[in-house]
């Protein structure tokens, strides 16, 4: 039990101010009387006392603040402090304080009873003290310090014990001061007991609830608070104002009573239904409940200790709506009325213009040198071009229904473009109230091919390059045909067609190489660890792990394009080399002009970009740019202009891949060798070949700046 506050010397004034604990106290936890247990363990919910948290931060000691004003009923004792000042024939400035016998002793005036006269007196009663003495004085009586009172706490308090307090301080004050009621103790019958009978009875109820602060009486020095034990407890729950429990008083504990103490009812409680669930000890079934309706009969049932009374939700049902949701400008609830049809909930074509489609449109507009076409990718085209307005699926739209007999749903298919286009017909359903109708675009519900649009860019060495709306189905010759085919400059075998799905997937199968490859450097570097020996070791290993997760990142790195490898005839001129590729929304389709140089990467002493010549092998640009030593000569692979990739692995001479014409715009590639201990040169023996790895994943031959 926390110790109570000290009692100070009889004559030394009350402390002026509250001593509160210190910020970084630790808080009390909370106390949970064997009924909140109950209704915890049963319900899962932690209900506290009503009330409780108007003690949660109280001070451990309580006095008013020093300036706060002196009632003029206040009864003058021992103790008090006057601040006396007097002029005109005397001048007067005194500060006095009243002794045990209740006298002050003023100098040149004597002494004063003050003892028990009241506050608001005190003035007057020094005036005609004066006044016999001198003439014309004019007089100002203020108040210092106050008396300290001592009170005594017993019973279910928090901090029962003996506690000084100032003489103006109440019981509220005093309550204060002990921590409250514990949770057993009373709030409703909270007793002051002065020279042997009771003086007051408060119930703390009324004042937390009501602000009633009639029985909060004055305390007098030597009163006891006595805190009963509770009488009873009912917990309120569900849907209320001020879920808790509450302490019972008498007879007048009725349901309407314990509603009023919790703020009423919200607005989503049901009036309709209230359950009671009733604890009768001595019945071999000791829990019952009832359900009842808060009318006037309900509201004046009587409680009994251990009731649970449970108000329930209203049922967010709409009785008389129906619903208009999905590819719309707004969702909304409107009211059913007898004959209703689908097409009465969409009056025309506008309300499928979705709110976001708008906004779309709005941002094309102002958008200034920042949204040029020449800086959008195939997926800004799709995004701008073919999705200002969400594409509505007129084929299918679905009414819900819910079946009151039997709870079931049912989805009810229709046609939404026959809504519009034959009103009487089948396909403009009958609604009944309930109803939701939920209206899909073609990314919702995926339509045929043949219904949806596709938008495609072209651009480079075609007559007429830009973004063009293909009918699906439509393949590259289609796309060539419409952009006026290839130009004069054009250089087919570097054609290339970037896909987003091909993107998106070429981008998940780096990202499972990536883990892979992590997953296997920790395995062989488990292994390792488990088997170092001496510190040159444990520094190798450390180096290597550090090599290979770089590597993991750097592989990371990597951009997959989502291109398309044609696999091309080098002498192609006419778009007819082409395949025939059926296209998406999004395709992009890029036709360069022939580029003058051939680029030589990787382990190289000089990497170049050197003219390309006509019947030039692979052999001429190495001899160039040199081979480093580190070079693995065995695995120099070709990247082509039109994306393949040609290698001839373990080979070099003769037939290998030294002896390959080099195209165009062609890339060579030499790795390096690599450390084979390491989990990086594992993984690029799992994929076979440097050069898999550039095609699988799309990559460019500048991809080996980023790997290296």
């Amino acid at each position: 039990m926390e110790e109570p506050a000290a009692r100070p010397d009889p004559g030394e004034p009350a402390p002026a101010a509250a001593a509160r604990k210190p910020a970084g106290a630790a808080a009390r936890p909370a106390e949970r009387s064997e009924f909140q247990k109950f209704i915890a363990e049963n319900s899962g919910q932690d209900l506290p006392n009503f009330g409780a948290d108007f003690f949660a931060n109280a001070p451990s000691t309580f006095a008013p603040i020093a300036n706060s004003p002196v009632p003029s009923e206040y009864p003058l004792g021992p103790g008090d402090e006057l601040l006396i000042r007097g002029w005109g024939t005397i001048d007067i400035d005194y500060r006095a304080k009243i002794d045990r016998n209740g006298l002050v002793n003023i100098p040149r005036i004597g002494s004063i009873v003050l003892g028990g006269v009241r506050a608001g007196h005190a003035e007057r009663v020094i005036q005609g003290a004066v006044a016999k003495l001198y003439k014309g004085v004019t007089l100002n009586v203020n108040f210092g310090q106050l008396r300290a009172i001592t009170v005594y706490v017993v019973g279910q308090a928090r901090r029962p014990g003996t506690y000084t307090v100032s003489s103006m301080s109440t019981l509220v004050t005093a309550l204060f001061a002990s921590g409250g009621p514990n949770a057993g103790g009373s709030m409703r019958r909270v007793q002051v007991k002065r020279a042997g009978a009771v003086a007051a009875e408060l119930d703390l109820y009324s004042f937390i609830a009501k602000g009633d602060k009639s029985a909060d009486i004055k305390l007098h020095d030597g009163d006891v608070i006595v805190i009963p034990a509770a009488a009873g407890h009912v917990a309120l729950v569900g849907k209320v104002n001020r879920p808790a429990v509450y302490e019972l008083r008498g007879a007048a504990d009725t349901v309407g009573a314990l509603l009023d103490l919790a703020g009423g009812l919200p607005v989503v409680a049901d009036p309709r239904r209230a359950f009671l669930e009733r604890i009768d000890a001595g019945k071999s079934q000791p829990r019952s409940v009832e359900r009842f309706a808060l009318n006037a009969e309900g509201l004046a049932r009587a409680l009994k200790d251990g009731d649970v009374l449970n108000i329930t939700s209203i049922t967010p049902d709409f009785s008389n709506a129906v619903v208009l949701r999905g590819n719309v400008d707004q969702a909304i609830r409107t009211p059913f009325r007898a004959g209703m049809r689908v097409g009465d909930l969409i009056p025309n074509r506008e309300y499928l213009i979705t709110r976001s489609s708008i906004l779309r449109q709005n941002s094309a507009v102002g958008a200034g040198d920042d949204a040029k076409p020449s800086r959008e990718g195939s997926e800004t085209i799709a995004a701008r071009i073919g999705g200002l307005i969400d594409e509505i699926n007129w084929d299918y739209a679905v009414v819900e229904r819910i079946n009151r007999a039997d709870l079931s749903v049912e989805l009810i298919p229709f046609n939404l473009g026959s809504v519009f286009s034959d009103p009487s017909g089948a396909d403009n359903v009958r609604l009944q109230a309930g109803d939701t109708v939920t209206i899909f675009s073609q990314q919702d519900v995926l339509v045929p091919m043949a219904k949806r649009r596709v938008f495609v860019r072209v651009e480079g060495e075609v007559n007429v390059p830009g973004v063009y709306q293909m009918t699906s189905g439509e393949n590259l010759h289609a796309l060539m045909a419409r952009a006026g085919g290839p130009t004069a400059s054009a250089y087919l075998l570097g054609t290339a067609f970037y896909r987003d799905q091909v993107r998106r997937e070429q981008e998940a199968n780096l990202e499972k190489a990536a883990a892979r490859l992590e997953s296997r450097i920790m395995s062989e570097q488990s292994f390792q660890m488990a088997n170092l020996g001496d510190a040159p070791d444990q520094s190798r290993l450390k180096a290597e792990l550090q090599a290979s997760n770089d590597a993991v990142a750097r592989l990371r790195r990597l951009k997959p394009t989502g291109r398309i490898n044609f696999g091309m005839d080098p002498d192609a001129r006419s778009f007819g080399a082409l395949p025939r590729l059926k296209l998406e929304n999004g395709d992009r389709l890029v036709v360069p002009s022939r580029p003058d140089f051939v680029h030589v990467f990787g382990a190289v002493s000089a990497e170049s970009s050197p003219l390309w010549r006509p019947n030039t092998r692979v052999a001429d640009y190495i001899k160039v740019s040199g081979l480093e030593p580190a070079a693995d000569a065995e695995n120099i692979f070709i990247v082509r202009v039109d994306g393949s990739v040609i290698s001839r692995p373990g080979s070099w001479l003769f037939d290998g891949i030294s002896a390959v014409e080099v195209m165009p715009g062609d890339s060579i590639v030499v790795p390096e060798r690599m450390d084979r201990r390491t989990g990086w040169v594992r993984f690029m023996q799992g994929t076979r070949e440097w050069a898999q790895v550039f095609a699988n994943f799309g990559l460019g031959a500048a991809a080996l700046k980023v790997l290296k």
